[in-house]
């Protein structure tokens, strides 16, 4: 039996985050149920396939009109939304580790060019973007961004740390902040580790000469593990996208 892209316990969580739309008096038209669509937003972000060949038979109405509430759904703050409604479900039952968190990068090529794309430096030059991931000490993603391959990932550290969400779900102050941070080499610089330790966060980045290959990846393993997780979907894993938000 085929797997279902959008199973029922997800979509009650989802559809409640998703805005409320009101007919057009002038009729026109029916609207793509929010479900369809969304179920065709997966299919193409899962098979990579380009949005107008969508096919008909999923009865997700024309790839387009997926596109089209894929973007409204951006513009309105939907995909935040939701992945904040994921982690205080997380929360709730404790699944969040705060004790560590990891951070890494990896690039992909964007043939097409865009908005947050650049000479990718590992690439003989050719244009791609990278995919800044930070993630509990299992592996979960508490926030993601891209930039342009040619940005050096030290860069983004303190981006990504600063919008984290405030998660709450257990008793006490909503948790923002992981106990400790885990980086490569990259990210090695005494202005980091000094913003890390005012803001309470041990900072535990690999330093030149020092920390053996050995030690570098006990505990980053679940970052690298986790952005090959995200580059399954094929959608993720080559950039066609010409616009950042829509990618």
């Amino acid at each position: 039996m085929a797997k279902a892209l959008l199973p029922d316990d997800l979509w009650a969580l989802i559809q409640p985050l998703l805005p409320v739309h009101q007919p057009s008096p002038k009729g026109g038209r029916p609207r793509i149920d929010d479900r369809a669509a969304l179920t065709g937003i997966l299919f193409v972000l899962k098979t990579g396939l380009p949005w107008e060949y969508l096919p008909r038979e999923l009865g997700c109405g024309s790839g387009m009109s997926c596109w089209r509430r894929l973007h409204a759904w951006q513009q309105a703050g939907v995909w935040q939304r939701i992945h904040e409604a994921m982690l205080h479900h997380l929360r709730e039952y404790d699944q969040i580790q705060w004790e560590r968190a990891s951070v890494d990068s990896a690039s992909v090529p964007s043939p097409l060019g865009g908005q947050h794309t650049g000479p990718n430096p590992t690439d003989r030059g050719k244009l791609g973007c990278k995919h800044h991931l930070l993630v509990d000490q299992r592996g979960l993603p508490l926030v993601a961004s891209i930039s342009g391959a040619q940005v050096h990932d030290s860069r983004m550290l303190i981006p990504l740390l600063e919008t984290v969400p405030s998660v709450s779900g257990l008793a006490g102050r909503p948790r923002k902040r992981p106990a400790k941070l885990h980086a490569d080499k990259a990210y090695a610089s005494r202005a980091h580790r000094a913003w890390l330790r005012s803001r309470g966060i041990a900072p535990r980045i690999a330093r030149y000469g020092i920390e053996s290959r050995e030690r570098l990846g006990k505990w980053r393993w679940v970052v690298e593990r986790t952005l090959g997780w995200l580059h399954r979907f094929r959608r993720l894993r080559i950039r066609y996208e010409r616009r950042a938000d829509i990618h």
